[in-house]
């Protein structure tokens, strides 16, 4: 195995702390609805940790479900948050707040697109689009937020995270 892909220790705890950081950020922020900053952490640490990302986000996914139980939400997470590591990966040479921010503001507009597919196999298409389309008002200020703590916070914290993870 190529050591560019061996997992050392100080990798397993840079992971825990980052879906630790991830978790803590989501409840601190639970009362304000549809802004989190979920979505800038695993922007932020897809590109810091680039392939041991494939860890956290699961990790975070396993604890959400633990926490706040396996509903069909948690299905959604499944796929949502892995769908914006890997978007991040395709951009990740590149290093620009306003893509990140465009990114993290799509993601959010799209997300209840995202999360209604489960319900086209509950109740077909109409049952889908109508999930979807009740929560758009919800997805204009998720991406609304999310587009706002990526311009503000990513040089910020781009720059700390460069200077501890080398």
């Amino acid at each position: 195995m190529n050591d560019k892909y061996k997992i050392k220790a100080i990798d397993i705890a840079i992971i825990g702390m980052s879906v630790a950081i991830i978790e803590a950020c989501k409840v601190a922020m639970q009362a304000l609805p549809n802004i989190e900053l979920t979505s800038f952490w695993i922007i932020m640490f897809t590109l810091v940790l680039g392939w041991k990302v494939v860890f956290v986000v699961p990790i975070f996914t396993i604890i959400e479900g633990a926490v706040y139980g396996f509903g069909l939400w948690w299905i959604m997470y499944l796929y949502a948050w892995p769908v914006l590591a890997i978007i991040v990966w395709i951009f990740r040479k590149k290093d620009s707040a306003i893509l990140y921010a465009i990114i993290s503001g799509l993601f959010g507009l799209f997300f209840g697109a995202l999360c209604s597919i489960p319900y086209l196999f509950i109740g077909g298409p109409a049952m889908m689009f109508n999930w979807w389309v009740a929560g758009i008002p919800f997805d204009i200020v998720h991406c609304i937020s999310n587009f706002l703590l990526m311009i503000i916070l990513y040089k910020p914290i781009r720059k700390i995270m460069a200077s501890m993870i080398k």
